[in-house]
């Protein structure tokens, strides 16, 4: 029932109500004026923002600033193209890190450039769906959201304008992560501390383009020309294209996520619409968390984890050999054929005890 009253319901006046919420009598005063104010750099993934693993000092107010962009981007080696909906210009928008007792203080920006109304809605949050009761802005506008991150894990952010425009937008790219770190840091099931050396994020993307009657895909002059077609290509289900990081190679050759022999590496997958399950080939998920809560054990020794649609999970992998190691979507079909396939370039001596060719290949001797 709740569901019907917010969808027949006008976003306008929900958010109204929520702000009247917010604003009455009833509502609790918050003081943040003796909290320490950060204010990160945010980076384009697979790269995530600076920060400490466990926290320093009292919680803090992390203030952030996200610039909504519309923009034309190429998703594969033939040129096909497609409108993609970002937060900061990326697919996926970037890595948010804080810990828990944390507040989030977002500025969300639309610029008179763009053509649509967005908004956010941070799965990490509490109430107001998320804060997408709250943030709707159209083009000329912006808007300021602040929450209490108090639960630990990583968690999707998506924009959610409302009706058939939550779909559109969240598979045109517009969806991100955000880091809510335990204040320790992350620790094993018996509460040793668990340090990575490097973090990457990897925000794996479907795309539904429409093909013309040649069968090739199409290429619209704006976002909304293309509205209409792109959703009868997502009522198939069936993607074009499964990616990770906005296209097809996004992670591969010279974008190749790197490391060296004995450093720990948290890798950390978002999919906001589709169930995923990714896999290291050559390693292994020592350390993950699948659904993404760290108040949970990581499990330990994965060959495969599952990440639930709409949703992030994180592994923590320590590198023992060199090489070039494959990070996939093991449905391989979407690996190989749609390109959810990314690289790790890892640099260091090789160790024969853990592999060795005896022989090279060679003819079959009679």
């Amino acid at each position: 029932m709740l569901n019907l009253i917010i969808r027949n319901t006008p976003k306008h006046i929900l958010a109204a109500s929520v702000a009247l919420l917010m604003t009455s009598s009833a509502a609790f005063a918050v003081d943040l004026s003796t909290l320490e104010v950060i204010t990160p750099t945010l980076l384009a993934p697979p790269m995530v923002m600076e920060h400490n693993q466990a926290a320093k000092g009292d919680a803090k107010l992390v203030k952030f600033e996200m610039v909504i962009e519309e923009k034309l981007i190429e998703i594969d080696e033939d040129g096909t193209k497609v409108w993609a909906m970002t937060y900061e210009g990326t697919v996926p928008g970037p890595m948010m890190v804080v810990h828990v007792g944390d507040y989030v203080e977002l500025r969300l920006i639309n610029p008179e450039s763009n053509s649509l109304e967005h908004n956010i809605d941070f799965h990490a949050a509490t109430g107001a769906l998320g804060g997408g009761g709250l943030t709707h802005v159209s083009p000329g506008e912006e808007v300021t959201l602040r929450f209490k991150a108090d639960k630990a894990g990583v968690f999707v952010y998506h924009c959610a304008p409302g009706g058939t425009m939550i779909p559109w937008h969240v598979v045109s790219g517009m969806n991100g992560a955000i880091m809510v770190l335990p204040r320790e840091g992350l620790t094993d099931k018996a509460g040793a501390a668990l340090t990575y050396d490097k973090a990457y994020y990897i925000g794996e993307q479907d795309f539904y383009i429409p093909k013309d009657e040649e069968g090739e895909y199409k290429e619209f002059e704006s976002p909304s020309e293309g509205y209409e077609e792109m959703i009868e290509v997502m009522n198939t289900l069936t993607p074009t294209h499964e990616v990770f990081n906005g296209a097809v190679g996004a992670l591969t050759g010279d974008n190749a996520m790197t490391a060296k022999v004995g450093e720990s590496v948290l890798f950390i997958h978002s999919q906001a619409n589709r169930d995923t399950r990714p896999h290291l080939i050559g390693g292994h998920g020592e350390y993950v968390w699948e659904r993404g809560s760290f108040d949970d054990d990581p499990a330990t020794n994965q060959e495969t984890w599952l990440i639930a649609g709409g949703s992030a999970g994180a592994a923590f992998y320590t590198f023992k050999q060199p090489g070039v190691y494959a990070y996939v979507n093991h449905n391989l079909i979407e690996a190989v054929l749609k390109g959810a396939t990314g690289h790790v370039v890892v640099d260091g001596d090789w160790n024969n005890d853990l592999m060795e060719q005896v022989s090279a290949p060679a003819e079959i001797k009679k």
